[in-house]
C-alpha cells in the first residue's frame, strides 16, 4: 500500500503541472467509483456522465488547492458529491410527507437492505424518485447527517428524514415484492 501511496502522490503532482497522462490515469483510476457515485444520487445515466466529466474538470482546475496529494480520492468524491447536490438543487422538487413520518424512530432492527442481493437493492434505489434516492444516498451510502442534508439541499431537517423514511418504505416494498414474484 505504501508503495501505492507514492505512486499517486506522484501522479497527483504531475497532474498537478498539466500532465494530460497523468490526469488520464487518475480519470481512468477513479471514474468508476465517482461514476457509481453520481448514478447512485442522480438516478440517470445521462446526468451522472455529465456531473462526473464536470467533477473531473473542476477537480484539474483546481488541484492546487489539494494539500495532501495521497488524499486525491476522498477529495474528488467530495466534489463529485457536491456537484450532484447542486445538480439536485437545481432538478428536483422537494416536499414534505405527512407530519407523521417527521419524528419517526429509526428501526432497531437490523437494516433490512443489508440482508438482500445487492444487484436488487442498486435496482430499487435507482428506480427511488428523486428526492428520496437523493436523502437516501447522502444519509446512507455517503453517510452525512440529515441536518447536513438539509443545509446541502436547502430542505428542512424534517424533510430530509421523512424523505428517507419513504425512501425505505419504498424500498421495502419494491424489493418484497420482486422477492416474491422472482424468488
Amino acid at each position: 500500500m505504501e508503495q501505492a501511496n507514492h505512486i499517486l502522490t506522484a501522479v497527483v503532482r504531475k497532474a498537478r503541472h498539466g500532465d494530460g497522462a497523468a490526469q488520464a490515469w487518475l480519470y481512468e483510476q477513479f471514474s468508476t467509483a465517482m461514476f457509481n457515485t453520481c448514478i447512485r444520487m442522480t438516478g440517470n445515466r445521462s446526468d451522472a456522465e455529465d456531473l462526473l466529466q464536470e467533477a473531473f474538470i473542476q477537480a484539474f482546475k483546481n488541484l492546487h488547492q489539494l494539500k495532501e496529494e495521497v488524499q486525491f480520492g476522498g477529495w474528488l468524491k467530495r466534489i463529485v458529491v457536491n456537484a450532484c447536490i447542486q445538480h439536485s438543487k437545481k432538478s428536483f422538487y422537494w416536499s414534505e410527507w405527512d407530519e407523521q413520518w417527521h419524528d419517526v424512530a429509526e428501526d432497531t432492527q437490523v437494516a433490512w437492505w443489508k440482508t438482500v442481493d445487492l444487484q436488487m437493492v442498486h435496482k430499487a434505489i435507482k428506480n427511488l424518485p428523486d428526492g428520496c434516492r437523493q436523502v437516501f444516498t447522502l444519509f446512507v451510502l455517503e453517510d452525512f447527517s440529515h441536518k447536513q442534508i438539509a443545509e446541502n439541499l436547502g430542505i428542512s431537517e424534517s424533510t430530509s428524514k421523512s424523505q428517507y423514511h419513504r425512501a425505505k418504505q419504498l424500498l421495502r416494498e419494491r424489493i418484497t415484492q420482486e422477492m416474491q414474484t422472482h424468488g
